[in-house]
Protein backbone atom coordinates (compact mmCIF):
# COMPACT_ATOMS: atom_id res chain seq x y z
CA UNK A 1 0.00 0.00 0.00
CA UNK A 2 1.33 3.42 -1.00
CA UNK A 3 2.11 5.73 1.90
CA UNK A 4 0.78 9.31 1.80
CA UNK A 5 3.25 11.97 0.77
CA UNK A 6 4.85 13.81 3.71
CA UNK A 7 4.19 17.50 4.22
CA UNK A 8 7.92 18.24 3.88
CA UNK A 9 11.21 16.48 3.25
CA UNK A 10 14.46 17.94 4.57
CA UNK A 11 17.99 16.98 3.59
CA UNK A 12 20.73 18.16 5.96
CA UNK A 13 24.45 18.09 5.10
CA UNK A 14 27.24 18.93 7.53
CA UNK A 15 30.94 19.48 6.85
CA UNK A 16 33.04 18.35 9.83
CA UNK A 17 36.65 19.38 10.57
CA UNK A 18 39.05 16.46 10.19
CA UNK A 19 39.83 16.51 13.91
CA UNK A 20 36.14 15.95 14.73
CA UNK A 21 35.61 12.91 12.49
CA UNK A 22 35.75 10.46 15.46
CA UNK A 23 33.04 12.50 17.22
CA UNK A 24 30.97 12.46 14.01
CA UNK A 25 31.22 8.68 13.78
CA UNK A 26 29.94 8.40 17.35
CA UNK A 27 27.08 10.79 16.60
CA UNK A 28 26.08 8.73 13.56
CA UNK A 29 25.60 5.69 15.75
CA UNK A 30 23.63 7.54 18.41
CA UNK A 31 21.44 9.66 16.14
CA UNK A 32 19.81 6.91 14.06
CA UNK A 33 17.33 6.17 16.82
CA UNK A 34 17.16 9.76 18.06
CA UNK A 35 16.15 11.04 14.62
CA UNK A 36 13.39 8.47 14.18
CA UNK A 37 11.95 9.28 17.60
CA UNK A 38 11.75 13.04 17.02
CA UNK A 39 8.09 14.22 17.17
CA UNK A 40 6.67 14.68 13.68
CA UNK A 41 9.27 12.52 11.94
CA UNK A 42 7.77 9.91 9.60
CA UNK A 43 10.99 8.49 8.15
CA UNK A 44 14.64 9.30 8.85
CA UNK A 45 18.01 8.09 7.61
CA UNK A 46 21.43 9.19 8.82
CA UNK A 47 23.75 9.24 5.82
CA UNK A 48 27.36 9.15 4.88
CA UNK A 49 28.39 10.95 1.72
CA UNK A 50 30.88 10.66 -1.09
CA UNK A 51 31.86 12.06 -4.44
CA UNK A 52 29.64 9.60 -6.33
CA UNK A 53 32.24 8.96 -9.03
CA UNK A 54 32.57 5.19 -8.47
CA UNK A 55 30.27 4.31 -5.53
CA UNK A 56 33.08 2.34 -3.93
CA UNK A 57 34.88 3.06 -0.66
CA UNK A 58 37.25 5.34 -2.62
CA UNK A 59 34.40 7.86 -2.87
CA UNK A 60 33.68 8.10 0.85
CA UNK A 61 34.08 11.55 2.42
CA UNK A 62 34.57 11.20 6.20
CA UNK A 63 34.24 14.96 6.68
CA UNK A 64 30.68 15.26 5.33
CA UNK A 65 27.61 13.63 6.86
CA UNK A 66 23.90 14.04 6.42
CA UNK A 67 20.33 13.23 7.39
CA UNK A 68 17.23 12.78 5.26
CA UNK A 69 13.95 13.31 7.11
CA UNK A 70 10.28 13.27 6.11
CA UNK A 71 7.85 15.27 8.23
CA UNK A 72 4.18 15.10 9.12
CA UNK A 73 3.93 18.90 9.09
CA UNK A 74 6.01 21.96 8.30
CA UNK A 75 5.65 23.05 11.93
CA UNK A 76 7.29 19.85 13.18
CA UNK A 77 10.19 20.34 10.76
CA UNK A 78 11.13 23.65 12.34
CA UNK A 79 12.71 21.93 15.34
CA UNK A 80 15.08 19.02 14.66
CA UNK A 81 17.35 18.47 17.69
CA UNK A 82 19.65 16.18 15.71
CA UNK A 83 20.40 19.02 13.27
CA UNK A 84 21.19 21.40 16.12
CA UNK A 85 23.70 18.94 17.57
CA UNK A 86 25.43 18.45 14.23
CA UNK A 87 25.51 22.17 13.49
CA UNK A 88 27.46 22.68 16.72
CA UNK A 89 29.98 20.08 15.53
CA UNK A 90 30.21 21.28 11.94
CA UNK A 91 32.15 24.02 10.20
CA UNK A 92 29.52 24.23 7.44
CA UNK A 93 25.84 23.26 7.28
CA UNK A 94 23.29 23.16 4.47
CA UNK A 95 19.62 22.26 4.60
CA UNK A 96 17.33 21.98 1.60
CA UNK A 97 13.56 21.62 2.00
CA UNK A 98 11.68 19.60 -0.58
CA UNK A 99 8.11 18.77 -1.63
CA UNK A 100 7.62 15.32 -3.21
CA UNK A 101 6.50 15.30 -6.83
CA UNK A 102 6.78 11.62 -7.73
CA UNK A 103 8.36 8.49 -6.32
CA UNK A 104 8.64 4.86 -7.31
CA UNK A 105 10.26 1.98 -5.50
CA UNK A 106 11.06 1.36 -1.86
CA UNK A 107 13.62 2.33 0.75
CA UNK A 108 14.04 -0.21 3.58
CA UNK A 109 10.67 -1.65 2.59
CA UNK A 110 8.96 1.76 2.82
CA UNK A 111 7.57 4.27 0.33
CA UNK A 112 8.63 7.33 2.33
CA UNK A 113 7.76 9.98 -0.26
CA UNK A 114 4.35 8.70 -1.39
CA UNK A 115 3.76 7.58 -4.94
CA UNK A 116 1.29 9.86 -6.72
CA UNK A 117 2.81 12.39 -9.17
CA UNK A 118 2.22 16.06 -8.47
CA UNK A 119 2.51 19.17 -10.62
CA UNK A 120 6.16 20.36 -10.47
CA UNK A 121 5.30 23.95 -11.32
CA UNK A 122 8.34 26.07 -12.13
CA UNK A 123 11.68 26.52 -10.44
CA UNK A 124 14.44 24.15 -9.36
CA UNK A 125 13.89 20.46 -8.68
CA UNK A 126 15.83 17.71 -6.93
CA UNK A 127 16.19 13.99 -7.45
CA UNK A 128 17.07 11.24 -4.98
CA UNK A 129 18.07 7.75 -6.07
CA UNK A 130 18.74 4.96 -3.63
CA UNK A 131 19.60 1.31 -4.21
CA UNK A 132 20.47 -1.82 -2.27
CA UNK A 133 22.83 -3.66 -4.57
CA UNK A 134 22.40 -7.30 -5.42
CA UNK A 135 25.57 -9.01 -4.17
CA UNK A 136 25.98 -11.03 -7.35
CA UNK A 137 25.47 -8.01 -9.65
CA UNK A 138 27.45 -5.34 -7.77
CA UNK A 139 30.56 -5.59 -9.98
CA UNK A 140 28.53 -4.81 -13.13
CA UNK A 141 26.99 -1.80 -11.40
CA UNK A 142 30.35 -0.43 -10.28
CA UNK A 143 31.77 -0.76 -13.81
CA UNK A 144 28.88 1.32 -15.19
CA UNK A 145 29.07 4.13 -12.61
CA UNK A 146 32.02 6.23 -13.89
CA UNK A 147 30.45 6.86 -17.32
CA UNK A 148 27.09 7.81 -15.80
CA UNK A 149 28.77 10.06 -13.23
CA UNK A 150 30.79 11.87 -15.91
CA UNK A 151 27.60 12.37 -17.93
CA UNK A 152 25.80 13.72 -14.87
CA UNK A 153 28.46 16.27 -13.99
CA UNK A 154 28.57 17.77 -17.48
CA UNK A 155 24.77 17.98 -17.79
CA UNK A 156 23.37 21.49 -18.42
CA UNK A 157 21.24 22.68 -15.51
CA UNK A 158 22.95 20.62 -12.79
CA UNK A 159 23.39 22.80 -9.70
CA UNK A 160 24.82 20.23 -7.25
CA UNK A 161 25.29 16.48 -6.93
CA UNK A 162 26.51 14.29 -4.11
CA UNK A 163 26.67 10.59 -3.34
CA UNK A 164 24.69 9.49 -0.27
CA UNK A 165 24.40 6.17 1.49
CA UNK A 166 23.69 4.31 4.69
CA UNK A 167 26.90 2.28 4.33
CA UNK A 168 30.15 2.60 2.37
CA UNK A 169 29.18 -0.35 0.14
CA UNK A 170 25.90 -1.85 -0.99
CA UNK A 171 23.45 0.82 0.22
CA UNK A 172 24.04 3.76 -2.05
CA UNK A 173 22.36 6.62 -3.82
CA UNK A 174 22.58 10.15 -5.13
CA UNK A 175 21.12 13.55 -4.44
CA UNK A 176 21.11 15.96 -7.36
CA UNK A 177 19.79 19.50 -7.66
CA UNK A 178 18.65 20.92 -11.00
CA UNK A 179 17.68 24.32 -12.36
CA UNK A 180 14.43 22.91 -13.78
CA UNK A 181 12.41 19.74 -14.32
CA UNK A 182 13.33 19.99 -18.02
CA UNK A 183 17.06 19.80 -17.23
CA UNK A 184 16.54 16.72 -15.07
CA UNK A 185 14.44 15.01 -17.77
CA UNK A 186 17.10 15.72 -20.39
CA UNK A 187 19.74 13.98 -18.30
CA UNK A 188 17.48 11.05 -17.46
CA UNK A 189 16.25 10.36 -20.98
CA UNK A 190 18.90 11.65 -23.39
CA UNK A 191 22.22 10.70 -21.83
CA UNK A 192 23.40 7.47 -23.51
CA UNK A 193 25.35 6.19 -20.48
CA UNK A 194 22.41 6.79 -18.14
CA UNK A 195 19.89 5.24 -20.55
CA UNK A 196 22.12 2.18 -20.94
CA UNK A 197 22.44 1.85 -17.15
CA UNK A 198 18.65 2.05 -16.72
CA UNK A 199 18.17 -0.65 -19.37
CA UNK A 200 20.78 -2.94 -17.83
CA UNK A 201 19.36 -2.43 -14.35
CA UNK A 202 16.08 -3.94 -15.48
CA UNK A 203 17.60 -6.67 -17.63
CA UNK A 204 20.38 -7.81 -15.28
CA UNK A 205 18.80 -7.18 -11.87
CA UNK A 206 21.51 -4.98 -10.37
CA UNK A 207 19.38 -3.96 -7.38
CA UNK A 208 17.69 -5.93 -4.63
CA UNK A 209 15.73 -2.76 -3.79
CA UNK A 210 15.59 0.61 -5.54
CA UNK A 211 13.91 4.00 -5.32
CA UNK A 212 13.78 7.08 -7.51
CA UNK A 213 12.05 10.27 -6.37
CA UNK A 214 11.65 13.82 -7.69
CA UNK A 215 10.99 16.92 -5.60
CA UNK A 216 10.19 20.59 -5.91
CA UNK A 217 12.68 22.72 -3.97
CA UNK A 218 10.91 24.96 -1.47
CA UNK A 219 13.78 26.32 0.64
CA UNK A 220 17.53 26.38 1.19
CA UNK A 221 19.50 27.40 4.28
CA UNK A 222 23.27 27.63 4.76
CA UNK A 223 25.98 26.71 2.29
CA UNK A 224 27.36 23.67 0.47
CA UNK A 225 31.08 23.90 -0.34
CA UNK A 226 31.05 27.58 0.49
CA UNK A 227 27.95 28.63 -1.45
CA UNK A 228 24.19 28.28 -1.62
CA UNK A 229 23.63 26.15 -4.76
CA UNK A 230 20.33 27.95 -5.34
CA UNK A 231 21.71 31.48 -5.04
Amino acid sequence: MTEPAPALVSLHLWRIPQARVPAALLRMGLDRTRARRTPGVLFAKMLGTGHGRTFTVRDADPTRWGALVTWSSEEAARDFPVARSWAALAEESWRVDLRPLASRGRWSGREPFGGAPADPGGGPVAAITRARLSVTRAAAFWRAVPAVSAELHRSPGLLAAIGIGEAPLGLQGTFSLWSSAHALRDFAHRGPAHRDAVRRTAEEGWYAEELFARFAVVGSHGTLDGRDPLA
